[in-house]
């Protein structure tokens, strides 16, 4: 058993004290993002399940295209820098959106354009955040910070999930947008303060891109639990992107009384994360992946709920279950990814994680619109849970799944950076 002061006394660390304010404010924004987005689109005059579609997938697409881009640039240069640059491309596109929704002036063209840029921001900002920790902490609290980093962005997650109905009922999306260009740029400028500095590379070891990619590859590929869990979560994701993007919210708004009531079933989510995270402050599990992987089963559980017309109640609770299971997941997948693959591909492996992860989630959302229109909403979730429950347990046939264990002790060891470590703010 963990001491939890021992796990609390890391935010004594400047540099993780600055990386978990960083995260938290960002969630803050983006957790208005989703709704703001969804119902300000479906307000729009003439607006129709597929257009919002197609503004969501105009974000997803360009996300995916430069994913692989992203891993490069953050295992080449100080990944603060890069995580500083996407965060700050992300506050203009949402100034953009919030601009454009305030004076009434929603061209698709102009919602599609900025809907883009922040999918490119996501896309160099991502694998940075996945490399950066162990840039910043030692090797032995790695899951400990991705716990901790985890409890801070899902409390801001809920409260804003919860704030962003309240703000698109009472001050439209136009402004709840506003609040996520803001909260942004003021993670943008918290990433600044890190100044850490990339490991250097010898002349021998300064390839194109391309050569990277290729390293990139062969240190993803040659995991088997590794591409296994990225294929199984490559097809779920069609599913998690319609059903949460699109078909969640036609349903919400049909017959559960709109934006208040998404908010609520997110928030069910949100708050199930940070119940996860404390479990995974004190969770050991000797193989880590194989765990992980049974907990995306229930993940399905909302998704049929909403389509078996259940009550408000029994979605959000069910909401609250798949955000257990999805964030000890993700504490557990980061770690174990963190401790497995070398320091200097970290990013391009995470890189790789995160295309091969979300590679199809627009087709989810560019076919969850018409398909709504042909069969309806409900019958649609139904197929989306028993998408996610048939390749969870397809997943858990391989090898490498069920056979990698953690380490018996995890090394004492300083942060990765040459810089010693912090005490103090």
């Amino acid at each position: 058993m963990h001491s939890v002061r021992r796990d609390l006394g890391m935010l004594r660390d400047r540099r993780f004290a600055l990386l978990l304010a960083a995260r938290t404010i960002s969630v803050l924004g983006s957790a208005f993002a989703p709704v703001a987005l969804a119902f300000g689109v479906l307000a729009l005059p003439g607006a129709t399940p597929t257009t919002l579609s197609v503004v969501l997938a105009a974000e997803a697409l360009p996300m995916v295209a430069f994913m692989l881009v992203g891993g490069v640039i953050a295992d080449r240069f100080p990944r603060h820098r890069v995580m500083m640059a996407g965060e700050g491309l992300n506050a203009a596109a949402y100034f953009c959106l919030a601009a454009m929704m305030l004076i009434g002036w929603t061209p698709i063209p102009g919602l599609v354009t900025a809907a883009a840029v922040s999918g490119i921001a996501t896309a160099i900002f991502f694998p940075a955040l996945t490399g950066i920790v162990p840039d910043v902490v030692p090797a032995d609290r790695l899951q400990t910070a991705n716990a901790l980093l985890g409890l801070g962005t899902n409390i801001s997650r809920v409260m804003g999930l919860v704030l962003s109905g309240v703000a698109v009922v009472l001050l439209g999306a136009g402004w709840a947008l506003a609040v996520s260009g803001t909260m942004f740029a003021i993670a943008a400028m918290l990433v600044t303060a890190l100044r850490l500095t990339p490991a250097e590379r010898s002349a021998e070891e300064r390839h194109s891109v391309i050569a990277d990619l290729r390293e990139g590859w062969r240190e993803f590929s040659s995991r088997q639990w590794l591409w296994v869990v990225v294929a199984q979560f490559s097809v779920l994701m069609v599913a998690f992107q319609a059903a949460h993007g699109v078909l969640g919210p036609l349903v919400a708004k049909e017959s559960l009384g709109g934006a208040p009531a998404w908010s609520a079933v997110l928030a069910g989510e949100a708050v199930g994360m940070i119940v996860g995270i404390l479990v995974t402050l004190r969770l050991r599990p000797r193989r880590p992946i194989l765990f992980a992987t049974l907990l995306t089963l229930p993940t399905a559980l909302p998704y049929l709920l909403l389509g078996a017309a259940s009550p408000l109640w029994a979605v959000v609770a069910a909401g609250v279950v798949m955000g257990v299971c999805f964030d000890i997941f993700g504490v557990l997948w980061n770690t174990t990814m963190q401790r497995e693959i070398p320091p200097e591909a970290l990013s391009r492996v995470s890189s790789y994680d995160a295309l091969g992860s979300l590679m199809f989630g627009p087709i989810g959302l560019l076919v969850a619109g018409p398909v709504a229109v042909a069969i309806g909403p409900r019958p649609a979730l139904l197929g989306c849970s028993a998408i996610i429950a048939v390749v969870s347990l397809l997943a858990l046939l391989s090898p490498g799944v069920r056979g990698l264990r953690a380490p018996e002790e995890e090394p004492a060891a300083g942060p990765r950076n040459a810089a010693p470590m912090e005490a103090g703010a």
